[in-house]
């Protein structure tokens, strides 16, 4: 394979067989001594790949045809797999999609955390491999009339009538857009539509692409609110709010990561509408919630009412200078369990840092990233902390996304005062 220049875009065809699948997603094979990277492969497959660019010394490639297909390779079932952007592990049997997704998170704790001896850990199934997504975000192209996901590696919307992954009630909510958009009937400056289902109905808004945090989104259809019940828990929210988005697998994911644990004390850290914040007012006398989002942050005081919960105080703000004004103050002091379930960033660093160096001697950090969830846990356990255990939870099946959660213990001796 021939030296290409940083970013160079090439059209060389060359063979592969892929080694394994890497975080993100992508095959890893070798060609000439450089590794390549490619995209909607299966661990042992024999590949004709086209390189379509060099970044370093890693080439990225697609494939061009399929010489022989590895044994855990299926056909995948949706018409739109390889241009829609959405998902990128149909080609994996379901026992397959599994087995990676837990070596992506051991990958990432080894290579990042640095954590040679990766405690064992199990992956929680997805109930429903198909139609579990109850949470959506479909582009619109408006000039060109199209609805659906942006295409691989683009902005291009590609257009989708029917989408293999979405609840039944977010599919019947596509297909009526997508009727109105026929119809002429959709705001010409949506960029895009956001759909959440609830119990019973959906709260879908649209959204412009100059719209500002503080100005409320269009309203499509009904009303701009809804709830949705999990675990005998009722939560309001709407089309904006973030929300887990597989609700099968909520109970046991809420159960691993509070669980049965009681105490006097307990701090959530990026709360959203108070999804563990609920279940953890049940079992602590008080608990401190910050949620950096204006709505969401109103949502979770609402729903802690609706509960009969008057033991936990909610604050807007973001979770760095929440963290550096109270910690030396009654928040931090005395808490039994701190809950950490971050957006796809991570843990602002300055955080971290005064978490280590003052936090409770039990941690759940509940993570969508397993590079992010990598790279905390290193400076946790370098401040004193070590993982007590930790599961994996397959919250987007036909993806290679995972939910992992960590448990993390620090003696209480070895607190800084």
């Amino acid at each position: 394979m021939p030296d290409r220049t940083e970013e160079h875009q090439a059209t060389d065809l060359f063979e592969v067989t892929i080694e394994r699948i890497l975080p993100g997603g992508l095959g890893l094979a070798y060609a000439d001594g450089r590794a390549v990277m490619v995209s909607l492969a299966a661990p042992g497959d024999r590949l004709r790949v086209r390189l379509e660019r060099v970044k370093g010394s890693v080439a990225f490639a697609s494939i061009v045809e399929i010489l022989e297909p590895a044994p855990l390779r299926i056909e995948p079932p949706c018409p739109y797999f390889g241009r829609c952007g959405g998902c990128d592990f149909q080609q994996l049997s379901y026992h397959a999609q599994l087995n990676a997704k837990v070596e992506i998170v051991r990958d990432c704790l080894r290579r990042i955390a640095g954590i040679e001896d990766v405690p064992k850990f199990e992956i929680t199934a997805a109930p429903n491999e198909w139609h579990y997504r109850a949470r959506a975000q479909w582009q619109y192209d408006s000039r060109r009339r199209l609805l659906g996901y942006f295409e691989a590696n683009s902005h291009r919307v590609c257009d989708v009538a029917e989408c293999a992954v979405l609840a039944p009630e977010l599919q019947s909510e596509l297909e009526l857009l997508r009727e109105r958009m026929k119809q002429g009937e959709l705001p010409d400056e949506a960029r895009y539509f956001r759909a959440v289902a609830g119990d019973e109905r959906v709260s879908v808004a649209a959204v412009g692409g100059e719209r500002r945090r503080d100005t409320s989104p269009t309203i499509i259809d009904g009303s701009p609110e809804t709830i949705r019940t999990i675990h005998g828990e009722s939560y309001r929210l709407n089309a904006e709010s973030f929300f887990q988005t597989n609700n099968d697998l909520l109970p046991a994911l809420i159960d691993y990561a509070v669980g049965d644990v009681l105490g006097r004390k307990a701090i959530e850290l990026y709360c959203g509408v108070g999804l563990f914040t609920v279940p953890l007012a049940r079992r602590f006398e008080k608990v401190f919630a910050v949620e950096d989002d204006a709505d969401a942050t109103e949502f979770a005081r609402e729903n802690l009412s609706a509960a009969g919960l008057k033991n936990t105080r909610v604050e807007k703000s973001k979770v760095g200078d929440w963290v550096a004004r109270n910690q030396s103050r009654e928040a931090f002091q005395s808490v039994d369990l701190l809950l950490l379930d971050p957006p796809r960033a991570g843990v602002e660093s300055s955080a971290i840092a005064v978490i280590a160096k003052v936090g409770p001697p039990r941690i759940c950090y509940v993570s969508c990233d397993p590079a992010t969830l990598a790279r905390d846990l290193k400076k946790l356990i370098a401040g004193g902390y070590s993982i007590k255990s930790m599961r994996a939870f397959d919250m987007f099946p036909q993806t290679h996304h995972v939910e992992t959660v960590v448990q993390m213990t620090k003696p209480r001796s070895s607190l800084s005062s």
